[in-house]
């Protein structure tokens, strides 16, 4: 039986994979409105948003009870990192959720690289 029938987790089917589809969570929307980088942190301000959220935005909403990057809240929703990003500027704009841009960090930083290399083999 999949997760939809029970009703836990996401609305998933077995064989065709996400019912609801990635356009339909951001009602058409493919640009937030705030500027969110993959690695901007985001964390819930207490706030009780305003008006009808989606189901979505409540599983955001709950992953980011500590600080979060955007990228993990996309991984855990299982949806596109554009409609994720969608969902968490209106978190933004109602106030549930804060945002804070990623620290500057040289992507060509040798020792930087090979920290998440260490990291990743540790996971394997």
């Amino acid at each position: 039986m999949s997760a939809a029938a029970t009703g836990d987790g996401p609305w998933l089917d077995d064989a065709a994979g996400r019912l609801v589809r990635p356009y339909t969570v951001s009602n058409g929307r493919t640009r937030p409105t705030t500027a969110l980088d993959l690695l901007t942190q985001v964390m819930a301000t207490g706030t009780t948003p305003f008006g009808y959220l989606g189901p979505e935005h409540a599983q955001a909403l709950d992953l980011c009870r500590a600080p979060v990057s955007v990228a993990e809240v996309a991984a855990h929703l299982q949806l596109p990192a554009a409609v994720t990003k969608v969902l968490l500027s209106d978190l933004v704009d109602c106030g549930a959720l804060t945002e804070r841009p990623p620290a500057f960090h040289n992507p060509t930083d040798r020792s930087l690289l090979e920290a998440v290399l260490d990291g990743l083999r540790r996971q394997l």
